[in-house]
């Protein structure tokens, strides 16, 4: 399955208002594995960024008037997400601001995103999951012990990055981007899964009473965590 983490920013908050994306960031999962690839571009929004925009990511018009307009990359986007599922924090917001770039194109079909990719919100997500917490990404990192120590200002990159370590902890506890990004080295996984295993007797140990007891504990808090959804309470 492929997945895209998405993420933008922008020059403020309504695109109805005429506010522009003013950088998309973008990672590749496959089967839940980051795969090294990543989209990554600033944008030239043609106007300026509003005070509380620039002091969430910390760029002006000025840092930006070089950088390619978005009818200039939109082909490339478009082939990178086509048929993906997009995997977005608060998917109304970017989905909105994308779906308004694309109608800017010189176009008598406008693209829109729901037409080229599946959305998956993990804001929603997280709210079924933790309701009545806050559930922004930054409460969620302290939420799944996710480093994000180095985040001083909001970058669509980072943010998408930090986003799929997030959204594999939330949905099965597996870190994306700690593990080593790219493709497997070749012949590594034919190595281990060609290997002949030893003939030899397994050592079978037998859990204490303590032991037990601190299983079913663990078992209790990922239950009431998962709000019911914990396998291991359903079998």
């Amino acid at each position: 399955m492929r997945q895209i983490v998405l993420d933008t920013e922008t020059t403020g908050l309504e695109a109805t208002q005429g506010h522009r994306i003013i950088e998309i960031g973008c990672v590749e999962l496959v089967s839940r594995r980051a795969t090294g690839r990543h989209f990554h571009r600033y944008l030239n929004p043609e106007r300026e960024v509003d005070e509380g925009a620039r002091a969430i990511h910390g760029m002006s018009y000025k840092d930006l008037a070089n950088k390619p307009r978005f009818a200039e990359i939109a082909a490339e986007y478009t082939q990178f997400i086509v048929g993906a599922e997009l995997i977005i924090h608060n998917a109304a917001f970017d989905v909105g601001f994308l779906d308004f770039e694309f109608a800017r194109l010189d176009s008598a079909t406008p693209v829109r995103i729901g037409a080229l990719c599946q959305v998956l919100d993990t804001l929603s997500l997280a709210r079924e999951m933790h309701p009545g917490q806050r559930n922004n990404l930054d409460a969620l990192c302290k939420r799944y012990g996710i480093d994000n120590s180095h985040r001083d200002l909001h970058g669509a990159l980072l943010d998408a990055r930090i986003l799929a370590d997030v959204y594999l902890a939330m949905t099965g506890g597996q870190s994306a981007l700690a593990l080593e990004e790219g493709p497997p080295r070749a012949g590594v996984r034919h190595a281990l899964s060609e290997t002949p295993l030893p003939d030899v007797a397994l050592r079978v140990v037998t859990p204490s009473m303590e032991e037990r007891a601190a299983h079913e504990q663990l078992q209790e808090l990922l239950h009431s965590e998962s709000q019911g959804r914990c396998l291991w309470r359903a079998q």
